[in-house]
């Protein structure tokens, strides 16, 4: 994993490993392992339950990219204050599974839990939308890039929100099946399920150190 210590640290996350333990696996390899393993004073350190070892945020296990850790608990209280008040302007990669004849769009629709599937995300498309529990706030800008290459940026945070927009959309992640992007290519990377790569965030006093893109994103 890269890293470079800026106030707080960015750590360069691979595809295809959890940031935190596997469920049923708790010794299993993540992010939060390999960064106690450079660091074990981080294990003692009073950190909030779900932000072990001072990581900030999540990433998906196939999402690649930066993911930002913080150096004492009191750096990471202004953090997730940040997160909370919605002034970090993060930017993602993705690959798309189908082409569309647009460059530019908004998607500006709730997200609420599935009822009927765990683990997915559903976006509200009228008063009757089956759901599970409330409905959170989200908008997403998609910029195409170069052919299916596309950047998506926002300033929310909801669970899948990318996943979820861009398929609303019309261009689901390629490999991602959960939201319609079909079966992962044969010659993806290791570790890689769908292509989606977090090039970083941007807000009041913080910002992500610049990680290397994966060659599919460049």
């Amino acid at each position: 994993m890269h890293t470079e210590r800026v106030g707080v640290e960015t750590v360069s996350k691979p595809s295809g490993i959890p940031v935190f333990p596997p469920h049923g696996d708790p010794s299993g390899d993540c992010v939060l392992a390999r960064l106690l393993a450079r660091d074990p004073a981080r294990a003692a350190m009073d950190w909030p339950r779900g932000f072990e070892g001072g990581i900030a945020h999540r990433l998906d296990v196939s999402t690649s990219g930066a993911l930002l850790v913080a150096d004492d608990p009191t750096e990471l209280q202004r953090i997730r204050v940040a997160f909370a008040d919605r002034s970090l302007r993060k930017t993602y990669r993705l690959l798309a599974a189908r082409p569309v004849p647009w460059d530019d769009n908004v998607c500006r629709a709730d997200l609420a839990h599935d009822r009927r599937k765990k683990g997915r995300m559903v976006v509200r498309r009228g008063a009757s939308t089956p759901h599970r529990g409330r409905w959170y706030p989200a908008r997403t800008a998609f910029r195409r890039v170069r052919g299916d290459l596309w950047e998506a940026v926002m300033s929310t945070g909801v669970m899948h929100q990318i996943r979820a927009h861009a398929a609303f959309v019309g261009i689901p992640l390629l490999g991602d099946r959960r939201y319609g992007g079909g079966s992962t290519p044969d010659e993806a990377p290791p570790g890689v399920t769908f292509f989606l790569h977090h090039v970083g965030f941007v807000g009041p006093g913080i910002e992500t150190a610049a990680v290397a893109l994966p060659p599919w994103a460049v």
